[in-house]
């Protein structure tokens, strides 16, 4: 009778250290994302979520990352400031979330950053724009950025292009939407025109519910520019060129190459619009476009693939960062990591991105203009992969 105790005991506590083994087996990493899956500005920033579900569906059917699967708890912000708060304290304080990801308006980004810091939690823009704060060489410790378009550096690329695609003087149109980060971008771009051949002659600030850009556009054809910069959500960005078209403006129009740009380059066949990026385009045909492409089909998308690479990019960073955090996880354990980062892009970038402890944006930024060419009826490189190093 004692030997059967005994068994019973032992096969006891073996039962309980294999249900025990199970359970941390499925213990995941979790991490939360703020994004405007709805509203104005859905169409920029709503494909992210698609992205991740795609990758991390494939990710976790494989068996998740260091055996634990990965948990992505996704909340609508809608673009607004007031409710991007409380879902970060939610996500923070509640979901107990490693990392706060962001795919918004940068109207939402100081509640958002207030909550993580409160709490030292690292917060990565992952589809939203980069902001200063995550530049070198002394960046903010929670703020970090896979995202392709940032301050500064967009500009300064974008007039570099210009300049050098003009003999001679040019005059200048500016286009912003009227939210902090859009609008901070394209005064820059104007104070570097003072020092430049070309000459900023009109300037529009158009706000983020406007429905007619009529008048915002007969006030830069008015100004009679050779060329309009852009630099601001792809909605702002195409729906200005479009009513300039419609006036009878014949100029050059460049703007930040967003995810919906590649299909209306496509679409509106127009050799003098311009794009820039630091992503490749799917007319590349490389085999990650092909990968998400497939993965975008099992995961039944409601964005066109074509709208994925930003999203996907941001996704395979997450990986790369949670590889490296042991378990069990912590904040603390997922900046470090973040701090050491060196993500293989598979050519999605002109090169990898690398995040160190005095640069959360990344060492050197690739850019690269498409434009849609008559000639061959598709879309073409203009400019191809250019380093820019970031410092």
């Amino acid at each position: 009778m004692r030997g059967k105790g005994v068994r019973v005991l032992v096969g006891g506590f073996i039962f309980i250290f294999v249900l025990f083994g199970l359970a941390r087996a499925q213990e995941s990493y979790v991490v939360g994302m703020s994004a405007a899956i709805t509203g104005p500005a859905a169409e920029t920033y709503a494909p992210v979520k698609d992205a991740f579900d795609a990758y991390f569906r494939e990710v976790n059917a494989k068996g998740g990352i260091n055996g634990h699967p990965v948990k992505i708890i996704f909340e609508d912000d809608g673009a607004q400031p007031s409710k991007s708060a409380a879902l970060a304290k939610k996500l923070i304080s509640q979901d107990k979330v490693l990392l706060l990801m962001v795919a918004s308006l940068s109207s939402t980004y100081p509640p958002i950053v207030s909550e993580a810091r409160r709490a030292n939690v690292p917060v990565f823009f992952a589809g939203a724009v980069c902001p200063p704060e995550a530049y070198p060489p002394n960046p903010d410790v929670v703020q970090y950025c896979s995202t392709a378009f940032a301050m500064k550096f967009d500009s300064q690329f974008a007039l570099s292009f210009m300049a050098g695609e003009t003999k001679g003087p040019a005059k200048l149109g500016l286009v912003a939407m009227n939210i902090p980060i859009s609008r901070g971008e394209i005064d820059f771009a104007e104070e570097l025109t003072k020092n430049m051949s070309i000459k900023t002659v009109d300037k529009e600030v158009i706000p983020p519910n406007a429905a007619d850009f009529t008048p915002y556009a007969t006030k830069i054809k008015s100004a009679d520019p050779d060329w309009v910069y852009a630099w601001a959500p792809w909605g702002v960005e195409i729906k200005t060129f479009e009513a300039l078209r419609k006036l009878g403006w014949k100029g050059k129009y460049i703007a930040w190459g967003h995810l919906p740009a590649e299909d209306d380059l496509r679409r509106l066949k127009d050799d003098n619009l311009y794009v820039f990026t630091t992503n490749a385009f799917f007319a590349d045909n490389l085999d990650v476009h092909k990968k998400i492409r497939d993965a975008a089909a099992a995961q039944k998308a409601i964005y066109p693939y074509t709208f994925l690479s930003e999203g996907w990019i941001g996704a395979m960073v997450l990986e790369d960062i949670l590889k490296k955090t042991p378990w069990p996880p912590s904040p603390e354990k997922v900046r470090t990591a973040m701090n050491q980062l060196k993500a293989d892009m598979k050519g999605l970038k002109g090169g990898p991105l690398v995040w160190t402890s005095t640069n959360h944006f990344r060492t050197v930024t690739y850019y690269r203009v498409y434009k849609w060419d008559s000639k061959k009826s598709g879309i073409a490189v203009v400019k191809d992969w250019t380093p820019v190093e970031v410092k």
